[in-house]
């Protein structure tokens, strides 16, 4: 098996020609590719690509209602952002987070230049219950809905922080370092979304009573 690069004076050191060696690719781990990538690297670059697309795309929908084609242009630009700042990778937390820290900010950047405010969690849409569907199964799509609109009425800090802690699964720590923001301001605005959520389910139990 070839070895991984060696730290050399705290960072790591990519292999010198790994273009051609998809074997060799697969071997790498995240942060020797990131590594490669901060050299320059395309096909490190392809490879990290390969490996967390899946978990950006998610991310990126559910943070940003659009058609799939312009999720994955979203995606590209962050895999492409994450090649252009590989160099900043300073080894606290996982690569993953990385890049979830930079798609989070792409997405900022999205909304703020072309003024969509029409965000929601995608996953959260489920297919219209058929006519016979029992009254329970209509109670929780019904409450689907309710939340998938709540999300989208939140503005984007408080979203970014309750997808990334409560749906990604992410920890608090990682998520205020990948937004650069305090522990205190990401469980603030984590405890808002969670409220300001809490409070549509509430409001909606009470108008079906």
């Amino acid at each position: 098996m070839t070895a991984r690069p060696k730290p050399e004076g705290g960072q790591l050191v990519p292999l010198r020609r790994i273009d051609d060696r998809k074997a060799t690719l697969r071997e790498l781990s995240d942060e020797a590719l990131l590594a490669a990538c901060a050299v320059g690297d395309s096909a490190a670059l392809g490879a990290l690509f390969d490996r967390h697309h899946d978990a950006v795309y998610r991310l990126v929908s559910r943070l940003l209602r659009m058609e799939a084609a312009e999720i994955d242009d979203i995606v590209q630009t962050t895999f492409l952002e994450a090649w252009r700042s590989a160099a900043k990778y300073s080894g606290r937390g996982a690569v993953k987070s990385f890049l979830f820290g930079v798609a989070a900010n792409t997405v900022r950047h999205h909304v703020r230049s072309s003024k969509r405010r029409r965000e929601a969690f995608a996953d959260w849409q489920p297919p219209a219950p058929a006519p016979s569907a029992p009254d329970d199964a209509l109670s929780r799509a019904q409450q689907v809905q309710v939340l998938a609109a709540a999300l989208d009425r939140l503005p984007h800090d408080l979203r970014v922080a309750y997808v990334l802690c409560d749906l990604e699964d992410v920890s608090g720590v990682e998520v205020a370092r990948m937004l650069d923001v305090r522990a205190g301001t990401l469980w603030r605005r984590l405890h808002d979304a969670r409220k300001a959520l809490r409070e549509a389910i509430e409001a909606n139990d009470r108008k079906g009573t």
